[in-house]
């Protein structure tokens, strides 16, 4: 939706502009504590507007909504001045203006903060710029991302059907190639501080089981066995379905070439510890870094009087290098649409059915964790399903479209009280807890994909090496940074790990997205279902709550 309407460059505009954006708002059904806090700023930018302003010029203002997310843009000629100042020093008109002076300084200061990363101001052509960006849809890069996938997907066949083997030769080596790779090692350079310091918070974090009582260590527990059980059915389903075709002779030879390793169980045992603390970093050794990991994040809880500080670095270091990663992510939509172009045009329509094959391989196990999920409540908790299948499947597809754990904890803790019946004491642990290592769908998303590509590249994967895969998955799941394109990351540590090209991860970054959503829901799903378990067994459940 777009509307755009020009006001007079005076006093009587700021009434009347506001007018305009509250019922744009109010047309699309916007919150009305949201829509009163974007009426305020909007009245103290045209405010500022104003006093910089030609007298004999207009205000143009545009309410925009894209992809979910809300912006009001404003301009007028004038001369440039500085936003943050006007406004937090601005007069509010009209009638508000008994306020006194105090008292206003105070309202603009206060605005100006709760949204100073959501207005932009700038000056081009004698026209001050304002833009006012009242909701950041969270699933916009989820959008572009797909646009781009389906951009690439339509780009590709043109190509591969118009263009001539030359060209698409000069445009995957100089151009599609080229960006992936830069891509790619980007993600290589994150992996280590990522993975290292993520676990390491989120051990630090447990020092002592005995410390989270009998509910923690009851939800722990369960979290602990479901995630075994995806490993299994991870491990299972790739070998009851075989996905992943392989890849032309020129690929296959260079991944088998880079892939000589085949270690034997003794080796995997005393390849653990690292001779010293730094080779993991430096050489992506993915094992011995998880094992340098939990080891810290144990000590930092046992050091007495130092644990509160090294936890707080640790956790800012954690912080530190995820925004290094988001940073890096935002550009998975070129790497997605270079990726694919690449793929198509380079490898053909069938690299493309092996991806649908390892994707449909992915959803099979993600059904069969769902069963396993319905059987735990059964045989666990010793409750009649049917009721938590009713109450919390309109939840479900509400964390479905959200595709974020962190974001789906309000959802979750609201389903547990209001339509499970489960007591606040085994919720406000279980859920958040469950959000941060309680990854069932990743540990089949990361053995399906790993497996399958390592097929295709014509890597072999011995016993010893599956027994390795299976404890990283492990490891990893519990560890997983909070992140869009997360699994990405992860994937490209255990493709490092078999002895897989990295480039493997281009193949099924493109559907990322897609299985990011599925991901949040079955992850999401096993954080409930843990909790409704516990609630039972420990007798803080209201069953006449759950049986309504």
């Amino acid at each position: 939706m777009r509307k755009t309407e020009s006001f007079s460059l005076t006093i009587n505009a700021i009434e009347e502009a506001t007018l305009f954006v509250q019922q744009c708002l109010k047309d699309c059904r916007f919150p009305a504590r949201e829509a009163v806090k974007a009426a305020l700023v909007t009245e103290e930018a045209i405010g500022s507007l104003i006093s910089h302003g030609n007298r004999d010029g207009k205000i143009r203002i545009t309410v925009r909504i894209f992809l979910g997310t809300v912006t009001i843009d404003m301009s007028a000629p004038g001369s440039e001045y500085n936003l943050t100042e006007a406004m937090s020093s601005a007069t509010l008109p009209l009638e508000e203006e008994d306020l006194g002076y105090e008292a206003q300084e105070v309202i603009g200061n206060i605005l100006l903060r709760t949204m100073a990363e959501d207005l932009k101001y700038r000056h081009k052509d004698g026209r001050n710029l304002i833009r006012i960006t009242v909701v950041r849809s969270k699933k916009s890069f989820l959008y572009v991302t797909l646009g781009a996938l389906v951009a690439a997907i339509v780009v590709g066949i043109l190509l591969s059907m118009y263009g001539s083997s030359g060209l698409n030769e000069t445009l995957n080596r100089f151009i599609f190639v080229p960006l992936k790779t830069v891509y790619l090692n980007a993600l290589r350079m994150i992996v280590a501080p990522v993975v290292f310091f993520s676990i390491v918070s989120c051990i630090s974090s447990f020092p002592d089981l005995s410390d989270l009582g009998k509910i923690g260590g009851k939800v722990i527990s369960l979290y602990a066995l479901s995630a075994c059980i995806a490993v299994i059915i991870g491990i299972g389903v790739f070998y009851l379905v075989q996905p992943g075709q392989p890849l032309p002779g020129e690929a296959l030879t260079e991944a088998v070439a880079a892939a000589e390793v085949n270690l034997s169980v003794k080796d995997l045992l005393m390849g653990v510890i690292p001779a010293n603390f730094l080779n993991p970093f430096l050489t992506d050794n993915m094992i011995q870094l998880i094992f340098l990991a939990v080891l810290c994040g144990i000590a930092t809880g046992l050091i007495g009087e130092y644990s509160a500080t090294l936890k707080a670095l640790f956790q800012a270091l954690n912080e530190l290098f995820l925004k290094v990663a988001g940073l890096i992510i935002r550009f998975m939509p070129l790497a997605v649409f270079c990726s694919v172009i690449s793929m198509i045009t380079g490898m053909g329509v069938e690299t493309m059915i092996s991806v649908a094959g390892m994707f449909g391989t992915f959803l099979l196990g993600i059904a069969i964790m769902m069963i396993v999920y319905i059987l735990m409540i059964i045989f666990l908790g010793k409750l009649d399903p049917r009721p938590f299948i009713r109450k919390y499947t309109p939840v479900m597809l509400q964390v479905f479209s959200v595709a974020s754990s962190n974001a789906a904890i309000p959802l979750n803790m609201e389903a547990c009280a209001s339509r499970l019946g489960i007591s606040p004491k085994v919720f406000s642990l279980g859920i958040p807890l469950g959000a941060t290592v309680n990854m069932s769908g990743t540990c089949i998303q990361q053995i399906v994909f790993a497996l399958a590509l390592a097929k295709a590249f014509g890597v072999p994967v011995s016993g010893s090496q599956l027994l390795t895969l299976g404890m990283t998955v492990l490891v990893l799941s519990a560890g997983t940074p909070g992140i869009p394109g997360a699994g990405v990351i992860c994937l490209s540590v255990l493709l490092q790990q078999l002895g897989v090209p990295t480039e493997g991860v281009g193949m099924v970054m493109g559907i990322g997205p897609i299985l990011g959503m599925f991901l949040c829901m079955v992850n999401c799903l096993g954080d409930v279902v843990a909790s409704t378990i516990v609630a039972r067994r420990c007798g803080e459940m209201n069953m006449d709550v759950y049986c309504k």
